[in-house]
C-alpha cells in the first residue's frame, strides 16, 4: 500500500523546513532506514529515512525548496499504486509553478513535476521574490523569461541567475536595434543589447564563473548552506539594529584552573565527571546575572524589555555544519554539576546535527568561548534580542608583584540602548570576584 512521508517537526517553534538534497530518485527500490532526503530548519541539518520498504513512487518538493512541517513531502510503495490522493498540491496547483494537465509522474527520471515558463498574473506581472525581482533589475534580465522553480510559479533567485548566466552566454553576433531612446531587446533573456552606432556587434560574452588567466588564477564558488545563510541574516541583522559596544578585561584564572584541576584528579575516587572552564564560566555567569538584570534581559522592538527571574545561558559552539548556540535553560537554579552534564548533552546533540531547534532558542545571555583556540581578545556579536554576550579569551602569562600567573581576557558586548558603560563595567567586576574566588564561591554554595 502507498504510504506518505512527511516532512517532520523538529520542534514546536519550526513551521517548515528546507530540503537540501535527495538521495533517493523516483523508481528507485528503497529499503527501511534507507536516507531518503537531507533537510534543514534555521539552525540545524537532519536526514529523513523511510520507514517501510517499497519503490519511491513520487517526489512533490526539489531540493532548495521550503516545505511545511506535517505535509506530504513524497510516497514509497509499489510499481502502479495510485499516489495521486498524496499529492499536497493538488488543492493547490499554484504552489508548485505548473498547471494541473501539465503535471507528470516520472517513472525514474528524478523530478516528478516539470518546470513551465513564468506565466504573468492577474496583476500582468511575473509572480517573483522581491530578491529576485532586484536581481533580475540590477542585472538588466527580463523576468517574464525566466523558468520558476519556485513554489506558485513563482521566480526565485536560483532562476534569475540562471537566465543571466544564459545571457552571458549569448553569441557575440546577436545585435541590438535602437531607434532614439528606444532599446529593442534582442539578447537571451531580454537582456538590452546596448551600442554605440545604431547597430553593433556584442563584445565576446564572459562567464564570471570561470576564471581569468593571469587575472584571478583559479577559484571555486559554493553555495552557503541554509544553516550559514541563516547565521550570515542575523549577524547583520544584529549590528544594524542594535548599538553594540565592547569591553576587554581579564582576571586571575589561578583559582578556577586549580579548582578544575582538583576534580579532574579526585573525580575517579568520588565517582565525579569533569569539568570545563567554560562549564564554571557559565555557573558564575548565572549567579551573578541575578544582580544585573539589564543583561539577563530581552529588548522588544517596542521600546521595552523583557526581564528574565531566570538565567538561561546559550553557549555558541562550533559544529561541522556552523555555528550553534544551545540554550542551558534555567542555569542559575543548577549545581555545576548539573550545568555540565547538560552542557555536555547539547554539545553531543549540536556535533550529530540532531537537535531541536527549540534548545536553539530563547537563552537571555549568551557566552562564546574561544579560548582554546589562543584567541586573546575578540568582539563578540550579540544574539538579538539579547543585551549581552560575553567572549572567553585565552590564557595569558603575566606578572604581579613578582609572581606570575595565568591571566584570562573576557570580552562583554553589551546594547548601550538597554544599558550604559558603568553597568556593564560592574556586571564585569562583580563576575571577576567569583571566579577569582572560585573554591569559597561554590564551597558557600554561591
Amino acid at each position: 500500500m502507498a504510504t506518505a512521508v512527511i516532512m517532520p517537526r523538529q520542534g514546536q517553534s519550526v513551521e517548515s523546513c528546507l530540503i537540501t538534497k535527495w538521495h533517493k530518485s523516483v523508481g528507485e527500490r528503497i529499503n527501511a532506514g534507507d536516507v531518503l532526503f537531507s533537510y534543514e530548519t534555521d539552525k540545524a541539518a537532519f536526514e529523513e529515512e523511510a520507514k517501510i520498504d517499497g519503490v519511491l513512487l513520487a517526489v512533490f518538493y526539489r531540493e532548495g525548496e521550503d516545505v511545511k512541517c506535517l505535509t506530504n513531502v513524497c510516497v514509497i510503495g509499489e510499481p502502479g499504486e495510485d499516489f495521486s490522493g498524496f499529492n499536497p498540491n493538488e488543492a493547490h496547483v499554484d504552489k508548485i509553478g505548473v498547471k494541473a494537465d501539465e503535471r507528470t509522474p516520472v517513472a525514474a527520471s528524478g523530478s516528478v513535476f516539470a518546470p513551465v515558463p513564468a506565466s504573468p498574473d492577474n496583476g500582468g506581472s511575473v509572480k517573483i521574490s522581491p530578491r529576485a525581482r532586484a536581481l533580475a533589475e540590477r542585472s538588466g534580465v527580463v523576468a517574464e523569461h525566466a523558468i520558476p522553480t519556485g513554489p506558485g510559479g513563482r521566480v526565485i533567485t536560483r532562476d534569475i541567475e540562471a537566465l543571466i548566466a544564459d545571457s552571458r552566454l549569448a553569441p557575440a553576433s546577436k545585435k541590438s536595434d535602437i531607434t532614439g531612446s528606444c532599446v529593442t531587446e534582442t539578447g537571451i533573456g531580454g537582456m538590452a543589447a546596448a551600442s554605440k552606432a545604431q547597430t553593433e556587434t556584442l563584445p565576446a560574452p564572459v562567464d564570471l564563473h570561470k576564471a581569468s588567466p593571469g587575472v584571478d588564477g583559479e577559484f571555486e564558488i559554493i553555495t552557503l548552506s541554509g544553516i550559514r545563510r541563516t547565521i550570515a541574516k542575523y549577524m547583520s541583522e544584529s549590528l544594524l539594529n542594535s548599538a553594540q559596544v565592547t569591553l576587554n578585561t581579564s582576571f586571575d584564572a589561578s583559582d578556577v584552573l586549580e579548582f578544575r584541576n582538583k576534580i579532574k584528579t579526585v573525580g575517579g575516587i568520588l565517582n565525579l565527571p569533569p569539568v570545563s572552564v567554560t562549564d564554571i564560566i557559565v555557573y558564575a555567569v548565572s549567579r551573578t546575572l541575578a544582580a544585573h538584570k539589564s543583561l539577563n534581559a530581552h529588548f522588544l522592538e517596542d521600546n521595552n524589555m523583557k526581564i528574565f527571574k531566570d538565567a538561561h545561558i546559550g553557549v555558541a559552539v562550533d559544529t561541522p555544519r556552523g555555528l550553534l548556540v544551545p540554550t542551558i535553560f534555567g542555569a542559575s537554579r543548577m549545581t555545576l554539576l548539573e550545568i555540565s552534564a547538560e552542557a555536555k548533552r547539547l554539545y553531543s546533540m549540536c556535533e550529530q546535527g540532531s537537535i531541536s531547534p527549540d534548545l536553539l532558542r530563547g537563552a537571555s545571555f549568551t557566552i562564546s568561548n574561544l579560548g582554546a583556540l589562543g584567541i586573546e581578545s575578540f568582539t563578540p556579536i550579540l544574539n538579538p534580542p539579547q543585551t549581552g554576550i560575553l567572549g572567553v579569551c585565552a590564557l595569558i602569562e603575566r606578572r604581579r608583584d613578582g609572581k606570575i600567573y595565568q591571566a584570562m581576557g573576557l570580552s562583554l558586548t553589551f546594547d548601550h540602548r538597554a544599558l550604559d558603560g558603568a553597568d556593564a563595567s560592574r556586571f564585569l567586576k562583580d563576575l571577576i570576584i567569583r571566579l577569582e574566588n572560585f573554591s569559597a564561591f561554590t564551597a558557600l554554595g554561591g
